[in-house]
């Protein structure tokens, strides 16, 4: 079975265009300042995404950084703040709200992503593809990691080797920040390929 590919981001990762325009803090304007300035040094997207974590981390937490509407839950799925859309397509900043219980699919991504946890917890299964040609015989998936990430931490990662599974698994609300090198308000969402293949859980 080969993974699915996603042409369209699927329901959970909809930016939702209600808050797509939403106001905009003081705080995440001097961030988006910062970003800007780190993915204009034109570095390849390991350091970018490490420099990216730098500029980040200071304002996890901060509670001046969203609006309220910002943190906005959906019962029905996590939800998908777009809370900046660089000009030129270079960078865009999304938080996600997830509720308790509430997770992706297993996927990729278009570019290279940091994520920085800003209220609650996060956790994080990773994954390698293992080919057809393998010794199982087919397509598969194999953990090679979790963690459960709590406020105030920051993981930064590129493609290839960006295979995960997020979700809350605490009792309480959890809202991240995230960082793509793309234009997700163009694109919808961050998913290249949602993978629908057998998978250590």
């Amino acid at each position: 079975m080969a993974a699915s590919l996603s042409s369209t981001a699927h329901p959970a990762a909809r930016p939702d265009a209600r808050t797509a325009g939403s106001r905009t803090t003081g705080r995440l304007a001097a961030l988006v300042a910062d970003i800007r300035e780190a993915v204009g040094r034109g570095l390849p997207p390991d350091p970018t995404a490490y420099l990216v974590g730098e500029k980040l981390a200071p304002h996890l937490g901060a509670a001046d950084l969203l609006t309220p509407e910002q943190c906005e839950g959906d019962p029905e799925r996590y939800r998908q703040h777009l809370l900046h859309a660089e000009a030129d397509g270079g960078f865009s900043v999304v938080a996600l709200v997830w509720l308790p219980g509430q997770r992706t699919s297993v996927h990729d991504h278009v570019s290279w992503c940091v994520t920085g946890v800003h209220e609650g917890e996060e956790h994080e299964r990773r994954y390698r593809l293992l080919p057809a040609d393998s010794p199982a015989g087919r397509a598969r998936l194999v953990a090679t990691g979790d963690a459960v990430n709590p406020r105030g931490s920051v993981c930064g990662f590129a493609p290839p080797g960006d295979i995960h599974r997020v979700w809350n698994g605490g009792p309480d609300k959890a809202v991240s920040i995230h960082v793509y090198g793309a234009d997700v308000s163009r694109l919808g969402s961050s998913v290249r390929r949602v993978y629908d293949l057998p998978a250590d859980h």
